[in-house]
Order: C-alpha cells, then sequence, then structure tokens
C-alpha cells in the first residue's frame, strides 16, 4: 500500500507522516518513508526553482517510491509527483511531457489525503514564508487533481488531532494493534 500526503508547504505534512508511521509501527507493520525530496534538491527550490530543479525533484521522487516500494511494506510518502509538480506549474506552466508521467504515476498510489492549509508557514531553513505563495501552490495542487482526476481525500482543518484516526479508517486499516482485541476478550 502507498499512501501519499499532499498539500503546499508548510501544512505538516512531514509531522503527519511520522505519526502515521509511528502509529503503524506499533501495529508491527513495515513501514517506508519516502521524505520530502525537494529539501535534498541541489538546484534553488521554491519561487526561485527552475525546470531543471523540478524536473530533479519529480524524478527523484519517482526514483525514492520505487525503491521504498521494494520493501513489501505501507509506504508513506511526504508530497507525491502531484504536488511537486504544482511547484513546476507555478513557475515555467504546463508541460505535456511532465502532464503525461505526473497523470500516469499519480495511478500508483493508494491513497492520496490533502492536507489543508491551517497556518502561514514558517521559516525553517528552506520553506518559503509567503503566504500569498503557500496559497497559489494550494490552489495550483487543487487544479491538478481536478484536471487529472485524482481521487484525494480532504483532511478536516478542525479535526487534526483525528488525522491519523482518519487517515487509517479510510485506508481500511485497524485504530489499533489487533493484540489489543486479543486482550480485551479475555477480561
Amino acid at each position: 500500500m502507498k499512501i501519499a500526503f499532499i498539500g503546499t508547504h508548510g501544512v505538516g505534512k512531514t509531522t503527519l507522516c511520522y505519526d502515521l508511521a509511528s502509529r503503524l509501527k506499533r501495529q508491527d507493520r513495515i513501514v517506508e518513508l519516502v521524505q520530502e525530496v525537494a529539501r535534498a534538491c541541489p538546484l534553488p527550490i521554491n519561487r526561485e526553482t527552475t525546470l531543471q530543479a523540478q524536473a530533479w525533484i519529480l524524478h527523484s521522487q519517482i526514483a525514492y517510491e520505487i525503491a521504498a516500494s521494494a520493501s513489501g511494506g505501507i509506504v508513506i510518502c511526504d508530497r507525491s509527483v502531484l504536488d511537486n509538480y504544482a511547484y513546476l506549474v507555478q513557475q515555467a506552466g504546463r508541460r505535456p511531457e511532465y502532464d503525461a508521467l505526473v497523470r500516469e504515476w499519480v495511478t500508483t498510489y493508494d491513497f492520496l489525503f490533502k492536507v489543508p492549509i491551517i497556518h502561514p508557514p514558517t521559516f525553517d531553513g528552506k520553506r518559503d514564508t509567503s503566504q500569498a505563495f503557500q496559497h497559489d501552490i494550494d490552489v495550483g495542487i487543487d487544479a491538478l487533481a481536478a484536471d487529472f482526476n485524482v481521487t484525494c481525500h480532504r483532511l478536516d482543518a478542525a479535526r487534526r488531532d483525528g488525522w491519523v484516526d482518519t487517515i487509517l479508517t479510510t485506508s481500511g486499516l485497524p485504530l489499533q494493534p489487533p493484540q489489543i482485541d486479543m486482550f480485551r476478550a479475555r477480561t
């Protein structure tokens, strides 16, 4: 199973990835985490990005996902090709060759969860802090999802504390380790 969190920067995707991975590890699941690729990009990102930088990010994202999927476990992606492509589109416009790649690759995700904007982005050494840019990327992600007819489960901004339970339930995964039910049945 491959789960990806999509959304603009600064919305909590990374924290959510770790929260979900932690819950799944407590269930003795094999979990592979594909971290945000853009942070490792040797080229400019954010508003200064280039077509080459975004090509590096898109292709690296796919490569890391392929490697993570080899484990046979649950793959959790901190971003997907869809939201990475939104940054390319914001800077350089739609590209037919990347439209085709993203349209095809997005079908490899079993579940995409859209993380909403709750707060403005904060600077962490990489992240762009412009609220306008954050909003533009968010709108771009929604537009691409609609254009590519991608099913995204939208997380409720008012229910942040319940997001991991929502993700587990939507994905058909248990909320707790099965062993807990065995112990409850005996008491």
